[in-house]
Order: structure tokens, then C-alpha cells, then sequence
């Protein structure tokens, strides 16, 4: 498995599910054309790309250009690497026929296609030597800070999702890994005696 520093955007679940069998990266989905209104998405894209650069992995269809060119709009051009996988024609398997250009898209890609993409993209693939997390947040962080648990942590959840400017719906587990990858955990405890 390949470790990669930037985040991926993809365009659905079943292509992030297809990269995180081959990368090991924070992988983040714009919901198809969802991400157009959900504001909280952007900025969490916003502030990924800031942290991390942001490389942007579309189907090569007519839908994945459109969401590929709005998200050129929303991230400054220095922190966003484009990769781009080839035309291949046919089917993803879990599908019962072709999409309406018939194109593969990220999910029906073999992983050297992907890899490869990656590399021309210009990701900064590191070198597999594990790297000691500085103030990583854990499950049982959050059950410290209240914020799983107990009565009132899904209130406690939903108001640090919106002083941050995150996406409402964000689940724990989802939680966690955004506040990993934007904040270490002295600012998740400064961002919390905030709103006490």
C-alpha cells in the first residue's frame, strides 16, 4: 500500500472504497454533484486543501469534468493537483450495464491505473516509514472531552461541527478523522473551552 500525503477527492463511496485498497490516504468524497450546495463540504475541501493539498481524482466523463472544474474554482490552484485516469470503455462490475458515456470511471479502474495517475498528478508519495502523529485524536479522546458517550455529546458533536464549519451529518467516526487531519488535539481543546 502506497502512503500518500495529500487528500484525494473522489466522487462517490464505491471509488473511495476502489483507492483505499491500493493508497493509504485520507480520501474524501464530493457526493456527485452534491458538493454544488453543500457549503459545509466545500470548506471542509477548503481547509484540507490549505493543511494538505488536495489532489482531484473524477471519472473521465462528462459529470466528473463538470465537478472537477467547479472544485478548480473553489480551491486556489496551488493547492490542487489534478489526476486523470485514461478513457478505458466498459462496465463496473457491480453495475448491470455501462454508464451513459461508457467510460470506466475511478471505481472500475485497475490499482496500477490509479497509481499512475497518482504519480503524474505530482502526489508526494512517502517513503512507508511510519510517522509519529503529533496530538492525534482517538475515539477515547472523544470520550474524554464528552463528546461520545455521554447525554448530551451529539449536542456537544453538532455545536464543535459548526464553530468549525463542518459538514452537519458527520458521523463520530468521520468526526475523528476530519479533526485529524485539520487540528491536532490541544486546538480540538482549545476549540471546546470556546464554546463552554
Amino acid at each position: 500500500m502506497v502512503k500518500i500525503r495529500e487528500v484525494i477527492v473522489v466522487e462517490g463511496r464505491y471509488d473511495k472504497n476502489t483507492l483505499s485498497q491500493i493508497v493509504d490516504a485520507t480520501i474524501l468524497e464530493t457526493h456527485g454533484f452534491g458538493i454544488f450546495k453543500d457549503k459545509a463540504q466545500q470548506n471542509l475541501l477548503r481547509q484540507a486543501a490549505k493543511k494538505r493539498g488536495l489532489i482531484l481524482l473524477t471519472d473521465p466523463d462528462g459529470a466528473g469534468f463538470v465537478i472537477r472544474n467547479f472544485l478548480k474554482g473553489l480551491i486556489p490552484a496551488g493547492q490542487l493537483k489534478q489526476a486523470y485516469i485514461p478513457d478505458i470503455y466498459g462496465k463496473e462490475r457491480r453495475k448491470d450495464a455501462p454508464g451513459k458515456e461508457g467510460k470506466l470511471g475511478v471505481e472500475g479502474m485497475r490499482p496500477e491505473i490509479l497509481l499512475e495517475a497518482l504519480r503524474k498528478a505530482g502526489a508526494t508519495m512517502e517513503d512507508g516509514v511510519p510517522h509519529e502523529p503529533r496530538g492525534q485524536i482517538t475515539k477515547a479522546d472523544f470520550m474524554e472531552l464528552g463528546l461520545s458517550g455521554g447525554a448530551d455529546a451529539s449536542q456537544k458533536r453538532a455545536a464543535l461541527l459548526k464553530h468549525l464549519g463542518l459538514p452537519e451529518r458527520m458521523s463520530a467516526n468521520a468526526m475523528v478523522s476530519a479533526l485529524n487531519l485539520l487540528y491536532t488535539r490541544q486546538e480540538l481543546e482549545a476549540f471546546l473551552k470556546e464554546l463552554e
